[in-house]
C-alpha cells in the first residue's frame, strides 16, 4: 500500500459505520440537538392531537434521533423528516436529512425524488397552517402572504441543504478521484524506481561481463604466446642462440602489445567511471546510458579489424604453429563490432589450440559472403599426447563462452566441438549488418 492508501486507511478508526471519530460524536450531537427539538415540539402537538403530553414529548425524542444513523441510512432520515412535517416537527432532521442524502453516492432520481417530496410536504404544511392563523386573525396579511409564505419557506428549508450536499459530494468524489491517481502515480513511480533498479543492475552485469571478456580476450592470447616462444627459447637457447634471439625478440614485443592494450582498456574503465561518476546526480537517466553504453560499448571502443587477421596468423606461425589462411569472397569493409568479434574469434580459437593442441595443424578459414561473414578455425589432433601441454598453459575454460556471447550479441550462430579425427572445430557466421 502507498503512503497516501496508508493515511486514508488509518483515518478509517471510527467505530461502527463511522470512518471517524470526530464524525461520530458531530452525528451524536445532531442527533441529540434534534432529539431535544422535536421533544419540545411535541408538547404543542401532543396538546393539539389531544394525547398526552408525555406521549408527544417521547414520539419527539425518538423520531428526532432517527438523526444519529443519517451516514448508514440517509433515505430513511428524510423520509422520517417527510413523515413528521405535518407534526411540525423535525426542521433540523430535514435540513441535515437533504444534505446528507444530497452528498451520497445515491442515483440522481432518488436524491430528486425525495427533495420533491419534502419540499411539496413543507409547501402544503405551511399553507395550511398559515392559512389557520390567518382565519383565527394572528395574521392580517392579504391573501397573497399565504402561497408567498408556504413557497418561500419551502425552498428555504430545502435549496439550500440540497445544493450545499451537491457541492460537497462532487468536491468529495473528486478529492477521491485524485487520491486515487496519487496512489495510483507512486505506485507506477515504485514500480519504474524498482524497473530502473533492475536496469542498472543488468548495466552492472554486462559491464562486468564484457570487462571480463575483453581482459580475457586481451591478455590470454598474448601471453598464450609468451608462453610458447618462453619454452621454445628454453629449448633452443644453448643450440641455436639466433634463434634463442629472435624468440625473446618476439616474446618482449608480444609483452609490449599486452601492455599497451592492457593500458587502452584501463584508460576507457577509468573515462567510463568518471562518467558514471558526473551521471550519479541524475539516476533514472544515468540508468539509460549506463544500459545503452553497456549494450554498444564494445562498439565504441577501437579494437581489431579483419586486416590485421593475417599479422595475428603470422604470430601463431612464429611460435610454431602449422597454420593455414584462406579468405574466400570479396574482400571489403563491416561494423567495427562485426570485425571486432570476427577477428577475436579467430583469435581465441588459436589461443585454444596453443593450450590443447600444441603442434597441431590447424586451418583458418574466412567467407565474405552477400549478407554474412563466416569464420571456421579446425585443427587436427596434436602430433604427441602429451605435447598439449608441454607448455603449461592454464585453462580457464571461458575463451568458447566468451566466443558464443559475442557472436550471439550480434544476432550470430555459434558452433564449437570435436572433429572424428580427433581434432576440434570452432564455427560462427555473423550478419553483415
Amino acid at each position: 500500500m502507498t503512503t497516501t492508501g496508508e493515511e486514508h486507511a488509518r483515518a478509517l478508526t471510527g467505530p461502527w459505520w463511522w470512518a471517524r471519530w470526530r464524525s461520530a460524536v458531530l452525528d451524536g450531537s445532531l442527533a441529540l440537538v434534534s432529539a431535544v427539538e422535536c421533544g419540545a415540539e411535541g408538547i404543542p402537538f401532543a396538546r393539539d392531537a389531544g394525547v398526552p403530553v408525555s406521549v408527544g414529548v417521547v414520539f419527539g425524542l425518538l423520531a428526532g434521533s432517527v438523526l444519529l444513523v443519517r451516514r448508514k441510512w440517509p433515505i430513511a432520515v428524510v423520509l422520517v423528516a417527510i413523515a413528521i412535517t405535518p407534526a411540525q416537527m423535525g426542521f433540523l432532521m430535514g435540513i441535515v436529512g437533504l444534505y446528507t442524502l444530497a452528498a451520497c453516492e445515491l442515483p440522481r432520481r432518488i436524491i430528486v425524488a425525495l427533495a420533491g417530496m419534502s419540499l411539496v410536504g413543507t409547501m402544503i404544511v405551511t399553507f395550511v397552517r398559515v392559512r389557520q392563523d390567518m382565519a383565527r386573525g394572528d395574521l392580517t396579511l392579504g391573501d397573497w402572504f399565504v402561497p408567498f409564505a408556504s413557497i418561500t419557506t419551502s425552498l428555504g428549508l430545502t435549496a439550500p441543504p440540497l445544493l450545499l450536499g451537491l457541492y460537497v459530494g462532487a468536491r468529495r468524489r473528486l478529492m477521491e478521484s485524485l487520491r486515487e491517481r496519487a496512489d495510483s502515480l507512486e505506485r507506477e513511480l515504485q514500480l519504474l524506481a524498482e524497473r530502473a533498479e533492475e536496469r542498472a543492475e543488468w548495466a552492472r552485469n554486462e559491464e562486468r561481463t564484457r570487462i571480463a571478456r575483453e581482459m580475457h580476450d586481451v591478455v590470454a592470447h598474448r601471453v598464450s604466446l609468451m608462453v610458447v616462444h618462453a619454452a621454445a627459447l628454453q629449448a633452443v637457447a644453448r643450440k641455436d642462440p639466433e634463434k634463442a634471439v629472435k624468440n625473446a625478440a618476439l616474446v618482449g614485443d608480444m609483452g609490449r602489445q599486452a601492455l599497451t592494450e592492457l593500458r587502452e582498456m584501463l584508460g576507457v574503465l577509468r573515462a567510463g567511471e568518471s562518467a558514471g561518476r558526473r551521471a550519479a546526480a541524475v539516476p533514472l537517466a544515468a540508468v539509460g546510458l549506463a544500459a545503452a553504453r553497456a549494450a554498444s560499448g564494445a562498439a565504441e571502443e577501437e579494437g581489431p579489424c579483419l586486416e590485421e587477421l593475417e599479422e595475428l596468423v603470422g604470430q601463431s606461425a612464429a611460435a610454431g604453429m602449422v597454420v593455414d589462411l584462406s579468405v574466400e569472397g570479396e574482400v571489403r569493409s563491416y561494423a567495427a563490432e562485426v570485425e571486432q568479434t570476427a577477428y577475436r574469434v579467430v583469435q581465441e580459437a588459436l589461443t585454444n589450440v596453443h593450450k590443447h593442441a600444441a603442434g597441431a595443424k590447424t586451418y583458418v578459414r574466412l567467407a565474405h559472403r552477400g549478407g554474412e561473414i563466416a569464420m571456421q578455425v579446425e585443427n587436427g589432433p596434436p602430433p604427441e599426447p602429451g605435447s598439449a601441454s608441454a607448455a603449461g598453459l592454464p585453462s580457464g575454460g571461458n575463451g568458447l563462452v566468451g566466443m558464443r556471447e559475442r557472436v550471439l550479441a550480434l544476432g550470430g550462430v555459434f558452433v564449437s566441438g570435436p572433429t572424428d579425427v580427433g581434432g576440434f572445430r570452432v564455427s560462427a557466421v555473423i550478419p553483415a549488418v
